[in-house]
């Protein structure tokens, strides 16, 4: 069931429907919420809070974002409200030797040691496979702030770069950057654990 039938059936008053959209989302939540505050406790206060408000708003929803993004933008706002987020300066240093990709994976020359297999190629193959959907999350999971939070809001919850922007109050450029470099170190932390742990 989408989240338009959900919130249908919630303003209906089906407390089902409510349960299923807070199953689907609290975790996502809670982990957006950890952009802004220092601990998990206070996210998930953050997230309780964001919930109050859905089912306190939902009849002024007007539809024109999709409810994802409504929900975000909510806990965002509510995560700014508890006056515990750090003041968090992004900056993208031109000069920053942290590398997207390994200077091993290169010769002398600068020339691949070995040309990398299209990474698509690798994740199409293996849609099925229950291990790598793991690395990947797992790998998602171990990114600092802010290239979690970017990369969850762009590649899982499939939210566009504008969104993002807005949420994390990140210029477009930023977060491009951002999500680059994060999409880097998913990639290759995968591809070592596929390499070192065999597939």
């Amino acid at each position: 069931m989408d989240d338009a039938e959900l919130l249908r059936r919630l303003l209906g008053g089906d407390e089902k429907a409510f349960t299923e959209l807070v199953v689907r989302y609290n975790a996502t939540l809670i982990r957006i919420a950890l952009y802004y505050v220092n601990n998990q406790a206070s996210a998930e206060d953050v997230a309780q809070d964001t919930w109050i408000a859905v089912l306190r708003g939902v009849d002024k929803f007007e539809g024109r974002s999709s409810f994802k993004t409504w929900l975000f933008r909510i806990l965002v706002n509510r995560a700014r409200s508890t006056g515990v987020r750090e003041h968090r300066s992004i900056s993208i240093d031109p000069l920053d030797h942290d590398a997207s990709v390994a200077a091993n994976r290169f010769d002398e020359g600068g020339a691949w040691r070995a040309a990398p297999e299209p990474f698509t190629d690798a994740i199409d193959r293996a849609v099925a496979n229950e291990k790598i959907i793991g690395l990947v999350h797992d790998a998602i999971a171990r990114l600092g702030e802010p290239q979690r939070a970017v990369v969850t809001l762009r590649d899982v919850e499939g939210l566009s770069t504008m969104e993002v922007a807005e949420l994390l109050e990140l210029s477009v450029a930023n977060v491009r950057v951002i999500l680059h470099r994060g999409r880097a170190r998913v990639r290759s932390d995968v591809e070592t654990n596929l390499q070192g742990g065999g597939s």
